[in-house]
């Protein structure tokens, strides 16, 4: 199972807004049974309040030879949340002649009351919150008054609710405030990134400005420092490739020269001399082609010439350059002016097809193609080979320098330099852009050239 993984950007939003929740609903909570907690206790005292205010009234007309206790409930001003029940002498009087409300008072409460005298308990009466106060008037006489709690428990639920949107809005204000806070803490990271590409892109003159941000004061000069470093020691390996491929050309003419002469009278050669002198000259010819290899590769770290480009004649040229069939080349847009160095481009169809001729039984195949992408139109170049195709072991290595895939044997002669792939790969990513090995369909290897913001 893949697990999701988040960028900082968003973890960072998160953080800030689990944080701003975490702290809104705890204070939120802490309100909410506050304010609870003191609406209920003075709704209680009020209760009390009023029950013992009632219970006097009762009280005082229980001491006539015959109290009319259901008179004097009804003459009690109880409003519209207040209902009062005597039990006197084991029967039960209230406002009305049906006394079922007597039901709602506990048994409980009802023995509290008869032991102390005065007792209290809030419970749900006919689905509602109520208090019920009970007060002892006489040893056979006790008066209950049910407070019911209605407003107080929709006061209740507004506060909430109001508490709940709180908690969300600062929530949402601490994802926003998250999100302004890693636009300007990350922006620094972006000219990093931004620096780094332009370095992998060949650029080495991308440096982060040290006096920006005074907290990353160090990084910006480490960076530099590394990148001083870095194009210092690119410099000097290109340099000493092409001084030694430009100091190897002068013998390398000569002896190729000399070889051509002996080639030329291989016919008057014996046999054993011959098969040596054509040795010689096939070597040579690859010794020329691998010092013109390590010319390119000197070359290579320089950023990319850009101009706009016919691709699909460019194909065309390099397909009739190689001698091939210019049929096999395939345009499949009408968009064909791409903004790439012509150069690097055309070395890269070269090598491209030389490698499916030594390799692969020949190019079948050149595509020239724009494809749409979420970041915009993707230039696309493929070249099609007739072998048998590239192992999914060699996919990974198959582009470094001086390695060639452990079924090149198979696929045709072992006569490469082991440069032309990488020269494929400094090219392309010299313009921002991927190489990839492909199987195609029918049987081969299918190299696909991806060229992100050429159009």
């Amino acid at each position: 199972m893949t697990r999701l993984r988040l960028g900082l950007r968003t973890r960072v939003i998160a953080g800030f807004a689990a944080g701003a929740l975490t702290l809104s609903a705890s204070m939120a909570l802490v309100s909410y049974e506050l304010t609870r907690s003191e609406l209920i206790t003075g709704r209680e005292r009020a209760a009390v309040r009023s029950a013992t205010f009632d219970a006097r009234v009762i009280a005082a007309g229980l001491n006539t030879d015959r109290p009319d206790i259901g008179g004097m409930i009804r003459s009690l001003d109880t409003g519209g949340n207040r209902r009062v029940l005597v039990f006197h002498l084991g029967q039960w009087y209230g406002r009305n002649a049906d006394t079922g409300a007597s039901s709602a008072i506990p048994q409980r409460l009802q023995g509290l009351v008869g032991s102390t005298g005065q007792g209290i308990q809030r419970l749900r009466v006919d689905g509602s919150p109520a208090v019920i106060v009970g007060i002892l008037l006489t040893p056979a006489t006790a008066l209950y008054e049910i407070d019911y709690l209605r407003e107080l428990d929709q006061t209740l639920r507004t506060v909430g609710w109001v508490l709940v949107l709180v908690a969300s809005a600062v929530a949402a204000a601490g994802a926003g405030l998250g999100r302004y806070a890693t636009r300007h803490v990350l922006r620094p990271l972006r000219s990093v990134a931004d620096a780094a590409q332009g370095i992998t892109a060949g650029d080495l003159s991308a440096r982060l400005d040290e006096s920006r941000d005074p907290d990353l004061a160090r990084l910006s000069t480490s960076f530099n420092e590394m990148v001083d470093q870095l194009s210092r020691r690119i410099e000097k390996d290109r340099r000493f490739a092409a001084d030694v491929s430009h100091e190897l050309r002068s013998p390398l003419q000569t002896l190729a020269a000399s070889a051509s002469v002996l080639d030329r009278r291989r016919d008057r050669l014996d046999e054993r001399t011959a098969v040596a002198a054509g040795l010689v000259v096939d070597e040579l010819a690859r010794f020329q082609s691998l010092v013109d290899d390590l010319l390119e590769l000197a070359r290579g770290d320089l950023p990319a010439q850009l101009e706009p480009v016919d691709v699909g004649e460019l194909a065309r040229r390099a397909v009739q350059r190689r001698r091939h069939d210019p049929g096999i080349v395939e345009l499949g847009t009408d968009r064909l002016q791409w903004t790439v160095d012509r150069r690097r481009i055309e070395q890269v169809l070269v090598n491209l097809l030389d490698n499916a001729v030594t390799h692969g039984g020949g190019p079948v195949a050149v595509h020239v193609t724009v494809e749409r992408a979420a970041g915009g139109p993707v230039g696309v170049l493929e070249v099609d080979d007739d072998g048998p195709g590239v192992s999914p072991a060699d996919r990974e290595v198959i582009f470094d320098r001086f390695v060639r895939g452990r079924s090149s044997g198979a696929r045709g002669n072992d006569s490469g330099t082991g440069l032309g792939l990488s020269l494929v790969a400094q090219h392309v990513a010299a313009h921002g852009g991927r190489v990839l090995v492909l199987d195609r369909p029918g049987g081969g290897a299918r190299f696909r050239i991806e060229l992100p913001g050429v159009l």
